[in-house]
């Protein structure tokens, strides 16, 4: 049984958000308020929750609210490359400035936090697979910066709010989650392949291709939020995520062959500071919550290819 009776869900009308919002307006009886700025959020998201239990603000969490809630989950940030990246200051903003007003938000209404933290906090790891003890090996001063050191901040920030007014939380350090309700356009690994492959492009591989990633299909992590939400273990800071790991070039030939494209493979050099290897060390999460019997890739890549292809875009 679910234990909160009111949530709050920042950036709830963007993809995890999303999600998260239909699922909680499904399975519980909770009333859900979601604010989002719609920077990278959609309306079109916001108008397939419509319930009697839902609640959408337009809202900019850099300013102060005051919203009552038992429950907050702070998903508010660009994760999208392409987006984080369009204005770095309001990225970084985002996750610092946010994280103080999402703070003082609990503080005023006695609510517990979930907080959705990065992998990209590890950076271009040097430990493989990366465990919660791990400092990371970030760039300070790099392209991906804004989002990496904000989420950073955010974390430390956190932390120490609650320790100083006793309040409690939960920060989960999600991995390479794909699925439904992703842009089109964000530039992460899965939606660009997809949307290539449909068309019958050339599929974009930066550098050999090797390097690697360990995906997550969203209903799977949504769950996993839902889960440790209800867990009486608080201010655990935990990865959450698939420890399945697949290099970027077996990624592009498993959605070329699930989506029975054309395209054929073009090589571009890597990014900078763009991660080698990235895979998750999940015996802390699986100590809290069940966290097997995850979905495949094969799966969940199929159930995201027939989400883009109905988008006709």
């Amino acid at each position: 049984m679910f234990n909160y009776k009111k949530v709050l869900v920042t950036g709830g009308a963007g993809f995890i958000g999303t999600n998260l919002c239909k699922y909680l307006l499904t399975n519980t009886n909770a009333q859900v308020v979601c604010i989002d700025n719609l920077y990278s959020g959609k309306k079109e998201n916001i108008e397939i929750l419509k319930s009697d239990n839902f609640k959408f603000i337009n809202h900019d969490i850099r300013k102060a609210f005051n919203i009552k809630a038992d429950l907050i989950i702070n998903l508010a940030c660009p994760a999208s490359p392409v987006k984080y990246q369009e204005d770095k200051v309001f990225t970084a903003e985002t996750s610092a400035l946010g994280i103080m007003n999402v703070c003082d938000n609990a503080k005023n209404n006695d609510s517990h936090i979930i907080h959705a933290s990065t992998s990209e906090i590890y950076g271009d790891p040097l430990v493989h697979p990366q465990n919660e003890s791990y400092f990371g090996n970030v760039n300070i001063n790099g392209i991906r910066s804004c989002y990496d050191e904000g989420k950073r901040f955010a974390e430390t920030y956190l932390k120490d709010y609650c320790e100083k007014y006793n309040i409690t939380f939960n920060i989960l350090r999600i991995f390479n989650t794909y699925g439904p309700h992703m842009a089109h356009n964000d530039g992460r690994v899965v939606s660009n392949f997809i949307m290539q492959a449909i068309n019958n492009r050339d599929i974009t591989i930066y550098g050999d291709g090797k390097q690697t990633r360990s995906l997550c299909f969203i209903d799977d992590l949504v769950k996993g939020i839902i889960n440790i939400s209800q867990i009486d273990e608080k201010n655990t800071i935990t990865n959450i995520g698939n420890d399945k790991e697949r290099t970027i070039l077996s990624i592009a030939e498993l959605i070329i062959s699930i989506s029975n494209s054309k395209s054929q493979l073009k090589f571009s050099p890597l990014p900078e500071n763009d991660p080698l290897q990235r895979k998750p060390d999940l015996s802390q999460i699986s100590k809290l919550i069940p966290w097997n019997d995850l979905t495949a890739a094969e799966i969940g890549i199929e159930k995201t290819i027939k989400y883009f292809q109905k988008l006709n875009v």
